[in-house]
């Protein structure tokens, strides 16, 4: 499907800003009156976490972010019983709160949690919508305004860190990718107030750097990333060291990548 022209939504001036990229508002509505869970791919930084708080608000719902990890256990997700004033007491973790009370539950790179740790979201992600509290004996009914989100980075998936189909097949899923210029410069515009000529030049820059072929960067340069590039420019930073600061040292560690990152940064700026 074709990226359709930005149109920034404001509804409400409260609602986070958020240019859509097709119809993801749209499906995401759709499965939340549906009770369907919702898994969003796409890079780092391309407005997958923005999308969702836009979301929450819009929908008035809560919002309980999980950032996965490697260490990431079930109890973290669902609760554990916790010692205190020398009692024992069952403290619920932000997926059970969610279920409990309604609300998105939002995992974050999924897949870099451990493979145990996400089969308990399972229960949730059929029509049954349970969760099972095997430590308290209690089987949680999720309510209709209970809603499971996860995402995770394609670019990052491997042998070892992918997510299993028969996880994968239990959501409707939507790519995300980086903006085009024109919904760039609107987020730009709207994020940092910079005028349009630096931020042209900023999106021209990071377009350049994510067509780079010959480099070794794991991630392209993100729309967050020219967020803060922007910030730094418009408090009155050097572009070109704001660059750096906010964009290249960012993507890479090696210094001769580095180097060579920065003569696109200066012959981009010398335009």
């Amino acid at each position: 499907m074709q990226s359709t022209k930005p149109t920034p939504i404001s509804q409400e001036d409260s609602l986070p800003f958020y240019v859509p990229q097709h119809n993801e508002i749209e499906l995401f509505e759709h499965a939340y009156h549906h009770q369907l869970p919702v898994l969003i791919k796409g890079p780092t930084g391309c407005g997958k976490t923005r999308f969702i708080s836009h979301m929450a608000e819009r929908l008035g719902l809560p919002l309980y972010t999980v950032s996965c990890h490697d260490d990431l256990t079930a109890s973290d997700l669902v609760g554990r019983y916790l010692i205190g004033d020398g009692t024992t007491q069952w403290h619920d973790g932000p997926l059970t709160r969610a279920v409990r009370e309604g609300g998105i539950c939002y995992l974050d790179e999924v897949v870099e949690a451990r493979k145990d740790t996400t089969v308990v979201i399972h229960p949730l992600t059929d029509d049954r919508r349970i969760l099972p509290l095997d430590r308290t004996g209690e089987l949680l009914q999720a309510p209709r305004n209970f809603m499971l989100v996860v995402s995770y980075n394609p670019g990052y998936q491997n042998l070892m860190k992918g997510l299993k189909p028969s996880t994968r097949q239990r959501f409707i899923s939507m790519s995300f990718n980086y903006l085009s210029p024109e919904e760039e410069l609107a987020v730009l515009d709207e994020e940092t107030g910079l005028e349009k000529l630096q931020c042209q030049r900023l999106i021209r820059l990071a377009t350049g750097l994510r067509n780079l072929k010959d480099m070794d960067l794991e991630e392209g340069a993100s729309t967050r990333l020219l967020v803060y590039t922007a910030t730094l420019i418009k408090a009155g930073f050097d572009p070109i060291e704001a660059c750096r600061a906010g964009l290249v040292e960012s993507l890479t560690d090696d210094e001769d990548t580095i180097s060579a990152l920065m003569e696109v940064v200066r012959a981009n700026f010398s335009c």
